[in-house]
């Protein structure tokens, strides 16, 4: 599957993954991966979770975990994560491109009727979990609430390795690979919505530099692989960390900066290249285990959508230099943002 037959292939997807297709892959003009993106609220993935939503602004009746979860019962014990709960369903909304306003209210909602499981703390003050208020970050922005507070906790709670870890609480000195990406998400996020570079930009560098002097996959202590799952490609992401996964926020990163990739990465990039198939896709590892609403991409080891789509765009930005730093610009998160990434 090469050339435009694969690109017709990635094109019959919900709307969801076809406007980034249209306007990161074909680089369509604004007006048409714009419309398309529009109708991520109305119809397909989006629309079925936006019904979802209960009347007190959550999902699932709780900010991290189901309302009906068993702390006790066969689904803890087997360690799936539940998915469906307000966090997770806000991830997927952000990321997948839905307008703020068709969520006008939720923040206010949260802000009275969400409180986190952890110590019954409010939702948009975040709680002790590096990735928890990496989100928070991130989906306040987006929404609209004061998570100002949010930075300050971050700048406060970076190790001395230049990273983050969310086992800091229980006396974790090192960063790890998962925490400090997605520290570094919510910290670029702040940086593009609010155009405030100084303020997270020594933090945001040198949780950058932990995973970049590492190759994005190697211990810097022997040099061996971190993990299995540093190479192991599943939709959706969520809270794990991958190469691709990391390679996708160093794309975002350095178009936001002006900047070219960094060749630290090059060996972690040429392993996603080698999961090509010889047809053009990458297949679906398989996501975590755990309640989800509904499935939005393909069963491990069958083609993925979602996959092939980041892959190609990491792969185009790493090898065309003249690509690089014009055209692709990653989704705009805030509420003074249009669909189409310009401000009012």
């Amino acid at each position: 599957m090469v050339g435009s037959s694969l690109t017709d292939w990635l094109l019959d997807s919900d709307p969801a993954l076809r406007w980034q297709v249209e306007r990161d892959l074909l680089r369509l003009p604004a007006e048409v991966w714009a419309a398309t993106r529009a109708r991520v609220g109305t119809e397909g993935f989006g629309a079925r979770l936006l019904a979802l939503q209960d009347p007190d602004g959550q999902w699932a009746g709780g900010a991290f975990f189901p309302a009906d979860f068993d702390w006790h019962g066969p689904e803890a014990q087997e360690g799936g994560q539940p998915w469906t709960a307000t966090t997770w369903t806000l991830n997927t909304l952000r990321e997948w491109g839905l307008d703020a306003d068709a969520l006008a209210g939720t923040a206010e909602k949260l802000a009275a009727n969400s409180r986190w499981e952890y110590d019954d703390l409010p939702y948009w003050g975040g709680e002790v979990d590096c990735c928890v208020n990496s989100w928070t970050l991130s989906n306040g922005l987006w929404l609209g609430a004061d998570v100002d507070g949010i930075v300050d906790w971050f700048l406060a709670h970076r190790l001395s390795d230049g990273g983050w870890n969310c086992e800091w609480v229980d006396g974790a000195t090192k960063s790890s690979f998962h925490s400090t990406l997605n520290a570094l998400k919510g910290l670029l996020d702040y940086e593009r919505a609010t155009g405030d570079r100084e303020r997270v930009r020594e933090a945001r560098r040198s949780g950058e530099d932990y995973l970049l002097a590492r190759g994005l996959y190697r211990r810097l202590s022997t040099g061996q692989p971190v993990g299995p799952w540093a190479l192991r490609f599943g939709y959706p992401f969520r809270w794990t960390y991958s190469v691709l996964n990391a390679a996708c926020y160093f794309r975002a990163a350095s178009l936001h900066d002006g900047t070219g990739p960094d060749r630290r990465m090059a060996e972690a990039v040429e392993r996603i290249r080698a999961a090509r198939q010889p047809d053009g896709v990458w297949l679906q590892a398989g996501r975590q285990p755990g309640r989800v609403w509904f499935e939005v991409d393909a069963a491990a080891g069958e083609p993925s959508k979602w996959l092939t789509f980041l892959a190609t765009t990491v792969l185009r930005w790493w090898d065309d230099p003249e690509r690089r730093g014009r055209g692709d610009v990653p989704a705009a998160v805030g509420p003074h943002v249009r669909p189409d990434g310009s401000r009012p």
